[in-house]
């Protein structure tokens, strides 16, 4: 008997967080598995790297739409996607650039594939080789034809005392299926209102809102991979987010609409390891290596600035913002509570 999916799995399956990596063939992943795990390691870097900035950047994302603070003991409860917008230099990468030992563009063929966030297009035709002697063809694998990274943002928010409120992101390692994988997420951050603080009771004197603000986030994706069409049953991919970000908010209530602008700083981190059995097409011929992929980056780092409002229309509320940064990226969402 097949059991039901909760909504939170519902929305975690139907959420764009998945998209990019499952239209990612394992096949495609498969192909640059060559030659040696230091050539594979510098290929996976190439192709996933729009990825890793884009999704970090948007779990990182979409904490407040607002600088006043929630009253104590109200809360909302907010599901909000962010869209990385991957410019276009970021959508391709060059394997002449990579410092390959043993694998090249083959004759005529100019050494460029598109990235994951790239053209739905095969790559470049590479050849495995040595000395003279070419060992494999191979062609680099293709774009998902997307050119945004998106992710999504599952939060609560509730008031505490002093003008200060908290927020909590957490998905509590949500078993997808085979085909999608799993997905755990924790994050944290804290609101607080500057004018109480400094004014006392006379902030109501000034016409708008003032408030400080951090977070936190820390996401895993792990998914069965098939490289060898079944060969090794213990392959695994496993990829980690953690993103931080402090922001000075400003905003203005009139009736249920308040606009906001926010300028802050940001950064985020990935990790990307393959795990278990692998066979590689090398110089050599064929051979097997363990764990032959391990990656860490520091993605993001930088300011940021960003433009938005939230309707509060009673029980329901609406959230939009865009935010220029090294990829600019939008988030939107619906949310309900109780309270101001």
């Amino acid at each position: 008997m097949n059991k039901k999916r909760s909504p939170l799995k519902h929305l975690v399956v139907i959420s764009a967080f998945l998209l990019p990596l499952n239209l990612m063939a394992q096949d495609d992943l498969g192909e640059l598995f060559k030659s040696s795990p230091q050539d594979a390691t510098k290929l996976v870097d190439a192709y996933m790297n729009p990825l890793f900035k884009g999704m970090g950047i948007g779990f990182n994302s979409g904490w407040n739409n607002t600088a006043k603070t929630k009253s104590f003991l109200r809360f909302d409860l907010r599901v909000t996607v962010t869209a990385a917008f991957v410019p276009t230099k970021d959508q391709t990468y060059n394997t002449n650039s990579l410092g390959l030992t043993s694998i090249r563009p083959a004759s005529g063929s100019n050494g460029i594939g598109p990235a994951i966030i790239g053209n739905n297009a095969v790559g470049s035709k590479m050849e495995v080789y040595s000395g003279n002697t070419v060992v494999q063809t191979f062609n680099l694998p293709q774009g998902t034809g997307l050119k945004f990274a998106p992710s999504p943002q599952i939060q609560l928010t509730v008031g505490l005392p002093k003008n200060i409120d908290v927020s909590l992101r957490y998905i509590p390692g949500v078993k997808l299926g085979s085909d999608f994988g799993k997905i755990d997420q924790f994050g944290a951050g804290a609101k607080i209102e500057l004018l109480p603080l400094i004014m006392g009771k006379k902030d109501k004197l000034v016409p708008f809102d003032l408030a400080v603000a951090l977070g936190f986030t820390n996401t895993t994706y792990t998914k069965e991979l098939d490289v060898n069409n079944g060969k090794y049953d213990n392959q695994d991919l496993e990829i980690k987010f953690k993103g931080f970000q402090a922001e000075a908010i400003i905003s203005k209530k009139i009736a249920f609409f308040t606009p906001f602008a926010s300028v802050g700083y940001h950064s985020s981190n990935s990790s990307l390891n393959a795990y278990g059995t692998y066979e590689f097409q090398t110089a050599a011929g064929s051979a097997t290596f363990t764990d032959p992929v391990s990656l860490k980056n520091d993605d993001i780092s930088g300011l940021k600035a960003a433009l938005g409002f939230q309707l509060n229309l009673g029980f329901f509320r609406f959230y939009s913002s865009y935010t220029q940064a090294e990829y600019g990226f939008l988030n939107a969402g619906i949310g309900f509570g109780i309270g101001k």
